[in-house]
Parts: C-alpha cells; sequence; structure tokens
C-alpha cells in the first residue's frame, strides 16, 4: 500500500462561490427506494466465495420472520439478494414474560459474507476501525421501530441479541433498506450482449457505477464516501456510456475548480458534507486529470461556454505542472506531490509521470483552442519537447519498451505511454505485445484502476482479444468469487488481500472498479 496521509495544515484554498453556486445548482436529486430482504441465510465455509465464507440457506424463512424468538447470542443474517446502499429500519417486539431487562442488540452490515466472520476486535489496520458498519442497541422499551440514522452499504445485515433476559426473546419484522441513488434506471437501455460473461461484468460494472452515484460521484458507498478527482474520471466516462447525469459531472467539477490553493492546485479530494471543503491531500496526476475530465464532458457533450467558464483553473494547474519540467524535457517528480499510477509502490513512476503529462496535454491543447488561449504555442512547444524527451531517452526501440529513470521496464509506464499515443499506432501495437511478453501475467497490481488502464491499452494498441481476456480474468473472477458490486482492490493471485489489514474495512463497492462498462460499449 503506497498511499500515506498528507498533512498540510498551512495551505489557503480559496473558495469562489459563484463556483460553489453553480455546484450546487447542478446538485442531483436522489431517488430513494424501499426493498425487503428476500431471504435468511446462514453465513458457511464455502471455498468457492472470498474469504471461503459464503450464504447458504438457512432453515429459517423470511416469510416466518417475526415467528423465531430470539435469545441471547442468537444471530438472523438477513439477506437483501443484492447490493444495497442505504438506510436500514426494522420493527422490533418480544415474546416470553414481561421485559425485565433492557435488549442489548448488535447490528452487523456486510457487503460479503466474509465480513460477518470478521472480528471487529481483531482488526489492527491503518485505517480508523470508526469506518466498521457495526451498531451496538440497547432498547428499554418494545416493542418499538428501530430506524438508524447512517448510510449503509450491504448486502447482508446480521442481527445479534447480545442478551435480553431468560425470561424473554426478542422478536423482529418488516426489516425494510430505503435505498439512495441519483442515478435513474430508466434513464437508459443496458447493452445486450452475445457473450455472458462479459454481459454479467457489464451488468455489475452498472450496478457499481449506480451506487457511487450519490449527490457527488462518490469513491465508495461504504468507505471514504468522498468524491476522489482520479476517481471522477473513469466514473465520469462510464457515466456517458450509461445514466449519462452530466449535470453530475458539472457539478464535481465546479466543486474542484471552486477550492483550489492560492496557487491553483486542485486537491486530490473533496469533502461535500456537511459543507464543502478540499482535503489537504495532493495526488500528481488527480491535479491533471481536471483537465481530462473536462475535455471528456465536451467530447461527450459539448459546451464551450463551460469550457471557457473552467480554462482558467485547467492552464492553472497545467502551468504548476510546467514548472516541474526541466530544460530537457524530463518531469522531475516531487515526493510531497507523488505520481500515483497505482498503490503499489514497487515500481518506479517517472516515466508513467512524463506520459500522463502528455496525455493531459494534448487534452489542454485541445481546451486552449477553444477557449482562445493567446499563448499556445507555448504550449504546444512544450508538448514537443516532453514527447521528444520521452522518445529520445526513455525509449528501447529493440526491447519495444519504455525504461524508468531507474532503468526500469514496468507496465505503468508502457500503459502510459500508449495511451498518450506518444509513438504511433504501428509502434503502440508493438510496444503492448511486447508488454504481453516481457511483463505479463501481471503481478503485484491490487487495483482495478490499474488493470482499466491496462486494458484500455491493449484496446489502444488494437489487441481486442488480449484486452477481453484480461478484463474476463479479473473482473470475472471477482463475479466468481461472489461479487455483487466491484472491489476496490483485488489481486488475483491474492484473492484475500487487503490493503488495510482487514476484509471488514475493505471497500467490495468502488468507483473505480466500474469501467468495463466504459470500456464495452467504446471498444466492443
Amino acid at each position: 500500500m503506497a498511499f500515506t496521509f498528507q498533512i498540510n495544515n498551512s495551505l489557503i484554498f480559496k473558495h469562489d462561490e459563484k463556483l460553489l453556486a453553480k455546484a450546487e445548482a447542478n446538485r442531483p436529486q436522489i431517488i430513494k427506494t424501499q426493498h425487503s430482504p428476500v431471504r435468511i441465510v446462514d453465513i458457511v465455509e464455502d471455498p468457492a466465495w472470498l474469504g471461503g465464507w459464503g450464504p447458504a440457506e438457512s432453515e429459517k424463512k423470511i416469510d416466518d420472520l417475526s415467528s423465531y424468538g430470539c435469545k441471547r447470542d442468537d444471530t438472523l443474517v438477513l439477506d437483501f439478494g443484492d447490493h444495497m446502499v442505504g438506510t436500514f429500519k426494522i420493527h422490533i417486539d418480544q415474546t416470553g414474560s414481561p421485559m425485565d431487562a433492557p435488549l442489548f442488540l448488535r447490528l452487523k452490515f456486510a457487503e460479503m459474507p466474509e465480513e460477518i466472520k470478521a472480528e471487529s476486535g481483531d482488526y489492527d489496520g491503518w485505517l480508523s476501525r470508526s469506518w466498521i458498519q457495526e451498531e451496538f442497541v440497547h432498547l428499554d422499551e418494545l416493542p418499538a421501530d428501530l430506524e438508524l440514522p447512517r448510510r449503509y452499504s450491504f448486502r447482508y445485515v446480521e442481527l445479534k441479541v447480545v442478551d435480553t433476559s431468560p425470561k424473554w426473546q426478542a422478536v423482529f419484522s418488516d426489516p425494510v433498506v430505503t435505498t439512495e441513488s441519483s442515478a435513474d434506471p430508466a434513464s437508459f437501455s443496458p447493452l445486450q450482449l452475445e457473450d455472458p460473461e462479459l454481459q454479467k461484468i457489464y451488468d455489475v460494472g452498472v450496478k457499481t457505477l449506480a451506487d457511487c452515484m450519490q449527490d457527488v460521484f462518490e469513491d465508495g458507498p461504504k468507505r471514504d464516501r468522498r468524491l476522489w478527482l482520479g476517481d471522477l474520471r473513469l466514473q465520469a466516462l462510464a457515466n456517458y456510456a450509461t445514466f449519462d447525469r452530466t449535470d453530475l459531472v458539472k457539478r464535481c467539477l465546479y466543486l474542484f475548480a471552486a477550492m483550489t490553493t492560492e496557487e491553483g492546485k486542485i486537491s486530490a479530494n473533496v469533502f461535500v458534507k456537511p459543507k464543502n471543503v478540499p482535503d489537504d491531500t495532493f495526488l500528481f496526476e488527480y491535479s491533471l486529470f481536471f483537465i481530462s475530465t473536462l475535455y471528456d464532458l465536451h467530447q461527450a457533450h459539448p459546451d464551450l461556454e463551460l469550457v471557457k467558464e473552467l480554462y482558467p483553473v485547467a492552464k492553472g494547474q497545467m502551468d504548476i505542472t510546467l514548472k516541474m519540467i526541466d530544460e530537457n524535457g524530463k518531469l522531475i517528480t516531487d515526493d510531497d506531490y507523488p505520481v500515483f499510477v497505482d498503490w503499489s509502490n514497487d515500481f518506479n513512476k517517472d516515466t508513467a509521470g512524463q506520459a500522463e503529462v502528455i496525455y493531459c496535454l494534448k487534452q489542454f491543447i485541445a481546451l486552449a483552442k477553444l477557449a482562445g488561449e493567446k499563448d499556445i504555442n507555448r504550449y504546444g512547444e512544450a508538448l514537443k519537447k516532453i514527447s521528444l524527451y520521452a522518445k529520445d531517452n526513455l525509449y528501447n526501440s529493440e526491447k519495444k519498451l519504455f525504461v524508468t529513470t531507474g532503468d526500469e521496464y514496468n507496465l505503468g509506464s508502457q500503459v502510459w505511454m500508449v495511451l498518450a499515443h506518444v509513438l504511433s499506432d504501428e509502434e503502440n501495437k508493438k510496444i503492448m505485445q511486447s508488454t504481453i511478453k516481457n511483463l505479463f501475467p501481471v503481478k503485484n497490481i491490487a487495483t482495478p484502476y490499474m488493470y482499466h488502464h491496462i486494458v484500455e491499452a491493449l484496446f489502444e494498441a488494437g489487441l481486442k482479444d488480449e484486452a477481453v481476456r484480461l478484463m474476463k480474468e479479473y473482473w470475472g473472477k471477482m463475479i466468481s468469487l461472489g461479487a455483487d458490486t466491484f472491489w476496490e482492490a483485488f489481486d488475483p493471485d491474492r484473492p484475500g488481500y487487503s490493503p488495510y489489514g482487514s476484509p471488514i474495512v475493505n471497500s467490495y463497492c468502488h468507483a473505480w472498479s466500474c469501467t468495463p462498462v466504459y470500456l464495452i460499449k467504446k471498444y466492443l
């Protein structure tokens, strides 16, 4: 895990109230829908499921839920049949003798069955344990309607009676979740594919995107619950291929544009509750991807007025980036402004970062032309210099691979140089063929974020079959392990991998994993 907490308390952020007002004007309506559980399940050992735990039909039936009296240590696991994001309520009564002690109840919300089996008391990871979806409740009087105020991300709810008294039992009825999303399923017609495996990947991708579409594009509805720029770029592309909520993309762009540092640097993420606040965390290409997201929006839905309005913010970010380029055209990376590429710190990211500058600079120049930039030649010359450095100093024509400053050949370098189209289409194809020969199978990469870029580079290089194969091997493997939505982290060689030390805080519905819906529509 490469991410570390950044603390930059001395920074001063601007707050452009005009842009914040436009962000508010583009706030989407949240669609709320009620769902009831479909069955009661037991969580049993099952090697086919992630972590070795899966659901099995219980002898208890959901239609008879109110007939089961639950005493100390009794549990019921409700299965809602699919991934849910919303609030939970349930009616609780008692049976037996008069209620001579409070009900002490634990509720556990889980996206995957293995979370039910994970003990929160054993968690010793570096993320806050406050993210664990577990509630302890005392009820002094029954009957009562228990309506929890928090929003949860889950499929399974475990009800555990910690204690009552020997004289009476708790009885549950009418459990319901009120789901929340700004995605309207009626707003588009899903693709119908001939390949059943691709169809399933597509459908799960759509569900993943929908559950992350709240009043912003959240990175994950279970944990973080905020707007990250790198995630936004990918979510927006998936959005254009599905629900096409342009207003939500605009809202997110306005939020980032309205709250930059005094020098114009864009935060990696922003919070919107209880108020709009930019985080003091910065990632090199996440800031640059403001340009990409604006460019992609204009490509999907041309809006010259919006481009001109937000162009100064994009220009400020590009000017900051170009100060990191030396006289030879080489990107000089900064540990305090890290190049992300992927969580893994096991590879050198200099060359990938160089390619990301080229990728974004090409898009910026297109926006600059639309905005009537008078000094556009300066950016054209910068593109030539940075690209020439990559061709002359980083490309090994014999190996058909790009090398890093540490004399290392890695996936990230090849993928981003191909996506940036630094060389010709014919050369790009050879690069990815060499990548497959020398750097496949993919190892020590655990994010759908990075896998997305690998698959897209294969498509861009004309290697359609190889791209589809990798998509099936990666996203299809998650589905085979029980995924209803795609995950934040997954390493096929280590299915139980958690970047945080426990699956109980893993996000099993995460924005940057939804992109097969975009890839399938664009390339297939």
